[in-house]
């Protein structure tokens, strides 16, 4: 099994920052790939940034490229989302998702294990 709780939504204005945090807990080799995913309200969910960790590519979405940063502090079991030049169309709900996966994916039912999810919420 593993576990996962993402921390650090919020409200900020465009053109800001945030970094979001994903404490993963469980067996490492059920999260070899770790990803976040985010959902808008009426719209479907889409991959913001990915990371496998046995290889330490990083992918990023179109949308997001060059603004957002996917990281991680091993001995923390911890993987951020370093979010700059916040966006309005970046609000959404934030998910951290994880599994062991031979290369990374963009498909959502890829992931077996998934966070609540934290609110961010970007104003113009």
């Amino acid at each position: 099994q593993v576990q996962l709780v993402e921390s650090g939504g919020g409200s900020v204005q465009a053109g800001g920052s945030l970094r979001l945090s994903c404490t993963v807990s469980g067996h490492t080799y059920m999260r070899e790939c770790l990803a976040w995913f985010r959902q808008a309200p009426g719209k479907e969910r889409e991959g913001v940034a990915l990371m496998h960790t046995a290889y330490g590519n990083t992918y990023y979405a179109d949308s997001v490229k060059g603004r957002f940063t996917i990281s991680q502090d091993n001995p923390k079991n911890t993987v951020y989302l370093q979010m700059n030049n916040l966006k309005p169309e970046d609000t959404a709900m934030y998910y951290c998702a994880a599994a062991r996966l031979r290369a990374a994916s963009w498909r959502d039912q890829a992931y077996k294990y998934w966070g609540q999810g934290t609110q961010v919420t970007v104003s113009s």
